[in-house]
């Protein structure tokens, strides 16, 4: 690898060279005139292409954009609080009094904290939302830590400040 030489990319990868500027997949292919690829014209690599499944960076972009919901994040804030990573007034201005009230209760027995030593970090797995009316979410989350895989049940309530905030807490089928 060209590592001294000024103006170049240095790819950490053993066979490719240092190129001035980078090419895309379809020009290096066909510049490079690679007879040992087995895709389609244009392509570097012989992996086959699912046309019934999205790209990875659609599935990323996808991801990242559920992300976005209030119930994901909720759902990250509230297993945080429930796993001991986070202190329950974290949630303070993002929880009505009543579920509030009810996270406080709960929170000191960390009920989400993985038990050492074949748990893993408690992370989110799914989570889906159904709308009873404008203005509430009843939201679900699957929580896995290692092979363990918790439920966990909230609602949201828009407030006329137009911030969603946490009305109601379930985990594994009691209330919180």
């Amino acid at each position: 690898m060209y590592r001294n030489q000024p103006n170049q990319q240095v790819s950490s990868h053993p066979s490719t060279h240092p190129v001035s500027e980078p090419r895309s997949r379809a020009s290096s292919h066909v510049s490079r005139g690679r007879s040992d690829a087995s895709g389609p014209p244009g392509r570097s690599d012989s992996r086959r292409t699912d046309s019934r499944r999205p790209s990875a960076a659609t599935a990323a972009r996808r991801h990242e954009r559920e992300r976005r919901h209030p119930r994901y994040w909720f759902a990250e804030r509230l297993l945080l609080t429930l796993s001991g990573q986070r202190p329950v007034h974290w949630m303070l201005g993002h929880a009505l009094p009543p579920a509030y009230d009810q996270l406080a209760e709960l929170a000191p027995g960390a009920p989400l904290r993985p038990v050492p030593p074949d748990r893993g970090i408690p992370f989110v797995r799914h989570c889906d939302e159904f709308q009873p009316r404008p203005g509430v979410i009843e939201a679900f989350a699957r929580i896995a830590a290692g092979d363990r895989l918790r439920a966990l049940a909230f609602r949201l309530e828009h407030c006329p400040d137009r911030r969603w905030r946490c009305a109601a807490v379930e985990l594994g089928g009691a209330r919180a």
